[in-house]
């Protein structure tokens, strides 16, 4: 039987079968930490990892929890798992929680515009099974990467926005997302997302970006850089929000330059941080360890 080439060299991710993520913040108080231990282990489930913070742990301050565990038989149990966990949590604390199944990849959407370096990377990953998602579709305002995006066995679709409108072209991105999407990622995608769809749509979106904003606003920011001297490329990963470029942060980083690197070095240079902060923003939402708190995060890389 013939190989598909598309599919040759994919490695799909190893997602642990009977772990679960609980992910718990609310306001801090004291046997937070033993009420979850005491529900988890009540039910025969074993703590992997857990993580936990507080702003202000003497004066009641804000509180959030990831906790990796196994539990055999976990599906047929967990809905008996939710049940005591939200009147423990729920009633005995006032906190929020949310339990997931990590044997089930988390689906996404990856939008793209002619820049292909943070999509092909974001696909070549997936492939390699560094990524623990299902990437749905990858949607697209031009048609420049369909052929590369194909080759990964990935549904490509082109959606117009210059020639439907933007009104008409958001109508179809719904049309495409609502139900088949966990949250979405922007892979240098050119286009700014009205209010109206942020909220319509209903799940997060990632954004990549270079990190001289607020700086060098508008197009060839690489070139405005250069010739201001910067001594620093980096790259910004954030949740979108109606404020442009402005959500919660998920991760940045940085690499240094010098007056010698020409402004082609630079972009290179800049391109390949915006791929590993992207990526490293993408695997960490996938495995919940990032938690959003007001216009800020929690990150348990």
């Amino acid at each position: 039987m013939a190989t598909d080439p598309a599919t040759a060299h994919a490695h799909p991710p190893v997602l642990p079968e009977n772990h679960a993520s609980l992910i718990v913040q609310g306001r801090d108080s004291t046997g937070i930490v033993a009420a979850v231990s005491a529900v988890l282990s009540g039910h025969g489930a074993n703590i992997v990892s857990l993580d936990q913070y507080s702003d202000d742990p003497h004066q009641g301050g804000a509180f959030y929890q990831r906790t990796v565990f196994s539990l055999d038989n976990l599906r047929a149990v967990l809905p008996a798992l939710e049940r005591d966990l939200a009147d423990e949590l729920s009633a005995g604390f006032d906190l929020d929680f949310t339990l997931r199944d990590m044997s089930v990849p988390k689906r996404v959407a990856v939008f793209a515009s002619k820049e292909d370096h943070c999509l092909l990377d974001l696909l070549w990953r997936h492939r390699r099974g560094q990524l623990p998602v299902t990437i749905t579709m990858v949607v697209s305002n031009h048609t420049d990467t369909a052929e590369e995006v194909r080759a990964f066995g990935v549904p490509f679709v082109h959606v117009p926005t210059m020639e439907l409108g933007k009104s008409a072209a958001e109508a179809e991105h719904l049309r495409l997302l609502r139900g088949n999407v966990d949250f979405v990622v922007l892979a240098r995608y050119m286009q700014i997302l009205s209010g109206d769809f942020i909220a319509r749509l209903g799940v997060p979106i990632i954004n990549i970006h270079h990190s001289f904003l607020p700086a060098f606003i508008g197009s060839g920011p690489y070139a405005k850089a250069k010739e201001r001297g910067v001594k620093l490329v980096g790259a910004t990963a954030h949740y979108v929000t109606e404020d442009l470029d402005e959500g919660p942060i998920i991760e940045q980083d940085v690499v240094r330059v010098t007056h010698a690197d020409t402004l082609a070095d630079i972009r290179r240079r800049g391109a390949d941080v915006e791929r590993t902060v992207l990526a490293r923003a993408v695997r960490w939402h996938s495995e919940d360890r990032v938690i959003r708190s007001d216009n800020s995060t929690i990150v348990f890389a």
